[in-house]
């Protein structure tokens, strides 16, 4: 098997499928891409009703954060996908692109290329878009999305009927302009399976190419350093420890585990890297740190008059983005998001009626201005991450998810839903107060799956990249996942996950 590569690729996952797919069409670039997990083999993996069963398996991570201080000193899981496509092949398949506003902070860190204009070539090179034509979206992308339509439960459409009542926008969909407004959710299926970014931009015609070599099973210990360059990596593949070296690196390890490799390698805080056993080889504050990622409040769930039919879909059917200050406003970033889900869903810990008789409305906050870490416990792969998100840290975090709630719980008892409400099991009519509502989230409030912006991009000294992706201080270790984010767009990050790494690939910097 070779072991040297032009480029090689850490992580088969959103982002590693997209690079190591597009380098690979130049015959002349020898590629590399390593996977921790192997080729997905459960067939509930395909089947879009079953993502909320896949955590724990095999093929995730498994992840866990410290307790977090403002929600109820709970401890969260975090599931991330350790297989090929990584957590597309777990995630709810929901495609949201973001709203243009997001990405001016991208900019300011990185030049026009990352706003929302720059990354539009590449939103539209990388989708199959069918539903209808716009200047704005791909019809012959590897990655389709899907915008359902006969499928869409009876309760979602009386929840976006309460919505659209309220003076809210019906949008055509999320990605095709403003997001502020309700519409059924552009999902990843193809032919009613899921579809990974790995089934997108890997399938078999694409991993027989004879430049491109998929190495499954093989984990990351550290990269190998000298100087200003990084010769390889050393990985680990059933109990033995070998090296794969290239001319170039690029991590696309997601934003748990880019960072934890850099860390390991010795490339970190200096005085993190101590208290994990590590030499530090340089000295990089804000590797690890700022860390964002979005909270569902899960939930507030109401009993049905009538047996709700299941979902022909996947659950979560209709995302609401919303401004919580007034909800019929239709331009600008939103800050609240709502979702309606065809079955109870409530947090650890709080009880919710059978599936089947129940629906509920999860909601969130856009924007969070709490700021957590990422940092080894130990010098080995092995040793569990330290993750502390910080949630519901901020005055102003805890403020918006109050007035997500308030909105929630107007429009679930909207006139629009009679038929279908009978009443609400949770948080439930005694909760009322101001307090009474904070306890319910801090109880309530659970990862929407969207870790991001540990190794931020900027053009500052602090930044842990540079415009390019480029690891700033090496000449040749790139980033191209999650982690470059500097803040946190909207919705789920997928959509912008895939458009970061087709904007690198294609622009493809020299080592």
């Amino acid at each position: 098997m070779k072991r040297h590569f032009d480029v090689l690729v850490v992580g088969a996952g959103s982002a590693g499928s997209v690079v190591a797919s597009r380098l690979s069409e130049d015959r002349s670039c020898q590629v590399g891409l390593i996977e921790a997990g192997v080729m997905p083999s459960d067939p509930d993996i395909a089947d879009p009703l079953k993502w909320t069963m896949l955590q724990g398996r095999a093929y995730d991570w498994a992840y866990r954060t410290v307790p977090q201080p403002f929600t109820a000193n709970r401890v969260h899981e975090w599931p991330r996908g350790k297989i090929v496509g990584g957590s597309s092949c777990l995630h709810a398949m929901a495609y949201v692109r973001g709203h243009p506003d997001d990405f001016e902070p991208w900019a300011a860190a990185g030049g026009e290329r990352w706003s929302f204009s720059g990354l539009l070539p590449d939103f539209v090179r990388s989708e199959a878009f069918t539903a209808f034509d716009a200047p704005s979206r791909g019809r012959s992308g590897p990655l389709d999305v899907y915008l359902p339509d006969a499928e869409v439960s009876p309760v979602v459409r009386a929840y976006m009927a309460a919505g659209r009542a309220m003076g809210i926008s019906a949008l055509t969909d999320h990605n095709s302009g403003e997001l502020a407004g309700t519409s059924p959710n552009s999902l990843n299926i193809r032919a009613g399976r899921r579809l990974s970014v790995a089934d997108a931009y890997l399938p078999p015609e694409v991993r027989a190419r004879p430049n491109l070599a998929l190495l499954t099973a093989h984990e990351v210990e550290h990269l190998l350093l000298e100087g200003q360059r990084a010769t390889g990596v050393a990985v680990v593949r059933d109990g033995e420890t070998t090296t794969v070296s290239a001319d170039r690196i690029v991590l696309c390890a997601g934003a748990v585990s880019s960072p934890l490799i850099l860390m390991r390698s010795g490339i970190g805080d200096a005085d993190t890297l101590k208290q994990a056993g590590i030499r530090c080889l340089a000295d990089r504050s804000d590797v690890g740190r700022n860390l964002q990622d979005h909270l569902l409040v899960l939930g507030n769930v109401y009993s049905t008059k009538k047996p709700l039919p299941p979902s022909r879909l996947q659950h979560s059917e209709s995302l609401m983005y919303l401004h919580g200050s007034d909800i019929t406003r239709s331009t600008g970033s939103p800050d609240i998001v709502l979702a309606c889900v065809v079955a109870p869903s409530a947090a650890d810990g709080l009880s919710a009626p059978p599936y089947g008789s129940a629906f509920t409305i999860l909601c969130g906050v856009t924007h969070p201005t709490s700021r957590g870490r990422i940092a080894p416990s130990g010098p080995g792969r092995a040793d569990a991450p330290i993750i502390d998100p910080h949630y519901l840290e901020t005055e102003h975090d805890r403020a918006v998810f109050r007035t997500a709630l308030k909105t929630a719980r107007t429009i679930g008892h909207h006139p629009a839903l009679d038929e279908w409400r009978d009443v609400e099991v949770l948080p439930g009519s005694a909760v009322r107060s101001d307090a009474d509502l904070d306890a319910f989230v801090a109880s309530a409030a659970s990862t929407h799956h969207h870790p991001a912006g540990t190794c931020r991009m900027g053009g500052d000294a602090d930044a842990v990249v540079d415009p390019d992706l480029r690891l700033n201080g090496f000449d040749n270790v790139f980033i191209v996942d999650a982690s470059v984010m500097p803040t946190i767009p909207s919705g789920p990050i997928n959509a912008a996950v895939v458009a970061i790494a087709e904007t690198w690939a294609a622009a493809s910097p020299s080592a």
